[in-house]
């Protein structure tokens, strides 16, 4: 099973501060030890790094994202992204530009994405888009 971890998942896994306890994170462990394909986006892992303040944090979670291997998106999977985005824009589903193309890269190379962003939800009712979970 191939997976696409957004963001927001990582995010609740990562966290160090409060309670780092909740469904997202056990499930994400439970993907990575039972050795599930967990695929990461460009844009979801500068969404990761770019908050964090001090280098030495910052080279340790960009060693820790290394063994998780990278889709690639080129020039058809940015062109497919804005038609999802027009597709959802005329049927009054307002959707940001880089969850248009989270969602349009999970359906064209079959990933199942997995997200604690409920707005994924809408995007899946009227798409393809198969979420982990739902």
């Amino acid at each position: 099973m191939k997976i696409l971890v957004d963001t927001s998942v990582w995010s609740l896994a990562l966290r160090r501060r409060g309670n780092t306890e909740n469904r997202e994170s056990e499930v994400l462990k439970q993907l990575i030890e039972d050795g599930e394909e967990i695929f990461l986006l460009g844009i979801v892992l500068q969404e990761i790094l770019q908050g964090v303040r001090r280098q030495r944090d910052f080279n340790n979670l960009k060693v820790y994202f290394e063994p998780f291997p990278m889709i690639e998106t080129g020039r058809e999977d940015y062109v497919k992204a804005a038609q999802l985005k027009n597709r959802l824009m005329s049927k009054g589903i307002q959707v940001s530009t880089v969850d248009a193309l989270i969602a349009s890269t999970a359906i064209n190379y079959k990933c199942l994405l997995f997200t604690a962003d409920r707005n994924f939800g809408y995007i899946a009712e009227h798409t393809d888009l198969l979420l982990l979970g739902y």
